[in-house]
Order: C-alpha cells, then sequence, then structure tokens
C-alpha cells in the first residue's frame, strides 16, 4: 500500500529533523534539563530537611513525654565508680580490658552491656569466671551485694547500657513487672518464664 506524502501537517511542521539547519545556525540547546535538575535536588533537600526536622522533633517528644525507665539507681556515685574501678582493675581487666572494650580469646566487650547484666552475672557466682566456656553456670558468689553494685557502677559509667530495672515489692503493679520481664527478660526466659 502506497501511502501519500501531502506536505507538513496540519500544524506546519516537518515529519523529520533536518539534520543541517537551512540558515547554518547552531541548533538552540533547551535549558529545560538543567531546570529540571534543580529542581528535583532542591525536592530531594527539602525531603531531607522535612526529614530531620521530623526525627529531631520525635526525639524531643519522646524525652519529653517518657516516664522513667523503671531503673533503679546503681549509686553511681565518685566513691562507688572509684570502690568499682579498684575491684574491675584487681577481678575482671585480664579478659575485659582496660577500657571494657574486651579481649581477644579471652572475654568480651562489656561496652554498652549496663549495671543490670554486671549485677547479673556477678551476684549469681558467673562472673568473674574460672575458665573459659560458652556458658557459665551459676556459682556462689564472691563479691557482697555492696561490691557488685560498685562494679556495676563503674561499667555503667564508662559502658552505659541498660540499668538494673525497679523490683515490685508487692502487687499493686504486676502489669509493669510483666512490662519489664518481657522487655529484659523473656529473650532468655521465654515468655512463659520456663526458659
Amino acid at each position: 500500500m502506497k501511502e501519500d506524502f501531502d506536505g507538513p501537517d496540519v500544524d506546519g511542521e516537518l515529519y523529520f529533523e533536518p539534520a543541517i539547519s537551512a540558515t547554518g545556525a547552531e541548533p538552540t540547546v533547551d535549558s529545560r534539563p538543567a531546570k529540571r535538575r534543580n529542581s528535583k535536588l532542591r525536592r530531594k533537600l527539602g525531603a531531607g530537611v522535612v526529614l530531620a526536622s521530623a526525627l529531631v522533633m520525635m526525639g524531643g517528644a519522646f524525652t519529653l513525654f517518657a516516664g522513667t525507665s523503671g531503673a533503679t539507681d546503681t549509686g553511681n556515685d565518685q566513691a562507688s565508680v572509684a570502690a568499682g574501678h579498684q575491684l574491675y582493675s584487681v577481678s575482671c581487666i585480664t579478659c575485659h580490658g582496660a577500657n571494657l572494650q574486651g579481649v581477644k580469646d579471652r572475654g568480651p566487650s562489656l561496652l554498652g552491656v549496663g549495671s543490670a547484666a554486671v549485677i547479673f552475672q556477678v551476684s549469681t557466682g558467673r562472673m568473674p569466671a574460672t575458665g573459659q566456656g560458652p556458658e557459665q553456670d551459676r556459682k556462689t558468689a564472691k563479691f557482697t551485694d555492696a561490691q557488685t553494685s560498685e562494679l556495676a557502677a563503674y561499667v555503667q559509667s564508662l559502658g552505659g547500657g541498660p540499668e538494673l530495672p525497679a523490683t515490685l515489692t508487692d502487687n499493686s503493679n504486676v502489669a509493669e513487672g510483666g512490662d519489664l520481664f518481657r522487655l529484659n527478660c523473656a529473650s532468655c526466659h521465654g515468655t512463659t518464664g520456663k526458659g
């Protein structure tokens, strides 16, 4: 089938782009893509600023409205920290390092474990460990409660991390105790407390 060519279309344009301008002038460059790039860049930067602002506001709102962490004071005064440092230097430094960073093939880092982990490990006699192994069994504690609190204060002062949750002395707030158990204990002991 033969198609007839009737010349320019109704808008007056040719059906093709000429390779060379009839006047010899350089073709004009359309500046619209540069504007589009600037527009996209502005949108991305604007979105980044909005996201950062939202994160800062959410953090501020959380800090403002969040209650306490449910942690008790472990006696992080300077005297407790100094006494804990002395105990750490004698009993813990060979495996956990001078700055709680851990020693390869001896003991893990204590950075970020918090005073709660120290109180648990030391009060149950698991630490100081008598040998290497993936799990330490419960033994008679080598430190008194006061010494354990001092060690916990020292580790908390340098490494941060979770503090010991408040203990419930009566049944007035069993729901809060359940929340504390789910957040701090259930990962090892299971949701029913059977391990």
